[in-house]
């Protein structure tokens, strides 16, 4: 791959860039004091606004985020070059040859065959590619990274045994599982609400919300993240009509937001 400034001028600035900033006689000083584990959580947080402006449809700021989420790329390649390890062309390479070697039915004399047959044929390659690397077969779940969002760990679990026919035909005995967790934490709080046995019970019923997002065709984590959002906007809307009745949200009583919000869900259904 080529990255001269003719021929990728806005990369080779990009990467001039980054070098500048660690420069350790002239870079900028936050960026000299990080190390490849203190970047982790920004590169998450990149993650997470790219998610968001594509859940909110804003395609302007898209372009930005898209940005700052590359950049954790290039600041890693950076770090790992500072160690001798490898560079941002490297990635680039490695990258490259993944895509190629993963995708034969695209690049390759292979027919594109179903979606199951390709899922198939995407295991083998990565399994190969494990084997040549002197790696041990993948266990069950040791592709799922432990580090994932606990929804989307879940949604990976449970597709995967989906896989092996352990799943429910229907998205009513999925459901009909939360109903019986519901139940279990019910009994759990009677007995003490702050005990261990009651917190396993809500890990239970979460993971039970889960199956049923997955057998909707849905994304959990996104759907609690478009949860969040909807109630947050609905209680800043609840503090705005409180403040219009001349009462701050902080001195309101349980009764007066509850009054407020029933409120402003009728004024959100006569909009619609």
């Amino acid at each position: 791959m080529n990255l001269n400034t003719l021929e990728h001028p806005a990369l080779s600035e990009l990467l001039s860039i980054m070098k500048q900033l660690r420069d350790p006689e002239t870079g900028c000083p936050w960026d000299l004091e990080q190390d490849f584990a203190s970047i982790v959580p920004h590169t998450l947080e990149e993650a997470y606004e790219v998610a968001e402006a594509i859940e909110q449809g804003d395609w302007q700021n898209l372009k930005s985020e898209l940005g700052d989420l590359l950049f954790q790329v290039v600041f890693y390649a950076q770090l790992a070059k500072e160690a001798d390890w490898f560079d941002f062309e490297q990635v680039m390479h490695t990258l490259n040859e993944k895509l190629v070697r993963r995708h034969p039915h695209v690049f390759a004399e292979s027919k594109a065959g179903t979606h199951a047959e390709l899922k198939v044929q995407w295991q083998a390659i990565k399994e190969q590619e494990r084997a040549s690397q002197g790696k041990q077969p993948e266990t069950l779940f040791s592709a799922i990274p432990i580090a994932l969002p606990a929804l989307t760990r879940a949604d990976k679990i449970q597709k995967k045994v989906s896989t092996l026919g352990f799943d429910w035909p229907e998205v009513s005995g999925a459901l009909e599982k939360v109903k019986e967790e519901v139940l279990e934490v019910e009994d759990e709080l009677a007995a003490d609400p702050f005990s261990d046995k009651t917190a396993e019970e809500i890990g239970d019923l979460l993971f039970a919300v889960v199956n049923v997002a997955r057998h909707c065709k849905r994304d959990p984590e996104q759907l609690l993240r478009q949860a969040n959002l909807k109630f947050s906007q609905r209680f800043e809307k609840v503090e705005r009509y409180l403040l219009e009745q001349g009462l701050a949200i902080e001195q309101a009583s349980l009764e007066q937001m509850d009054s407020a919000w029933e409120q402003v869900k009728r004024q959100e259904v006569t909009k619609t």
